[in-house]
């Protein structure tokens, strides 16, 4: 893909992914120069997913988020990508009390051009789960791999699940009956893209195929649907495994975390 190329599919990104995301577990706010989430649960996560801002209403904006998520009580999480302006927007949350988690790289892979090396058969032992109760095998994987339980995420995997399974596909790979590695893929209504999330193998298990399978599975209902994109918020982890299979590097994001002060 050449530079106006991948420029294009940024702006589509930034269009579909987060001006226009919503989420069955959040009311959506459109204010004039941000877009907020807000939780439908207690005790959940709030989020600003984007932001128009300057240098002359930047601290401003971001004092009255902060004010506003603390009135409701909640956590929230505004998602930093390194072309949002002002240029240093991380800066002044970081300032502004906000914890700065790992950066990701945001890729994406035009399914037109998808590898044929993930539209063969997958001969790994991987199923979709389709009982609620089955997430528990995942958050044992989450919680082995990343050394904690992240309850939200198994929230949203549940409601979503229940309230609308037909925007989620959720997989777990099996060694010997044993879970060892899960990832899901998510299908937001009216868009051209698909998202990855979740991708995780046991330590044990790395280096056999299983998250190279559960990316193929994915892909493949991707297209299956209609998708002409996939996403994903690369680690550092899954970012050389993803290149390799042609995708391409949109952004890189921060989670920057503010937390109600109790």
């Amino acid at each position: 893909m050449t530079n106006s190329d991948i420029d294009a599919l940024c702006q589509l990104y930034t269009q579909y992914e987060r001006i226009q995301a919503a989420s069955p577990d959040v009311r959506r706010e459109v204010l004039p120069n941000l877009i907020r989430l807000i939780p439908v649960e207690a005790g959940d996560r709030g989020a600003v997913i984007y932001s128009r801002l300057d240098a002359t209403n930047a601290d401003a904006t971001i004092q009255a988020q902060i004010e506003y998520f603390q009135q409701l009580g909640c956590d929230f999480e505004w998602k930093h990508y390194d072309y949002d302006t002002p240029p240093d927007l991380k800066a002044r949350l970081a300032a502004h009390g906000f914890e700065l988690e790992e950066s990701e790289t945001i890729m994406a892979l035009p399914l037109a051009q998808a590898p044929a090396a993930l539209l063969q058969p997958v001969t790994h032992d991987v199923r979709r789960i389709h009982d609620p109760d089955e997430l528990d095998a995942i958050q044992r994987i989450k919680a082995e791999v990343w050394g904690e339980e992240r309850d939200f995420v198994a929230q949203f995997l549940r409601l979503t699940l229940t309230q609308s399974p037909e925007r989620i596909s959720i997989y777990i790979a099996y060694a010997d009956e044993l879970p060892v590695s899960c990832g899901w893929i998510y299908f937001p209504t009216e868009n051209p893209f698909a998202s990855l999330w979740g991708g995780a193998t046991l330590a044990s298990h790395r280096k056999q195929g299983f998250y190279t399978a559960l990316l193929a599975v994915r892909v493949q209902e991707a297209i299956a649907r209609g998708r002409r994109y996939l996403t994903i918020d690369a680690s550092p982890m899954s970012r050389p495994i993803v290149e390799r299979f042609g995708f391409v590097r949109l952004a890189e994001s921060t989670p920057c975390i503010w937390r109600v002060r109790r």
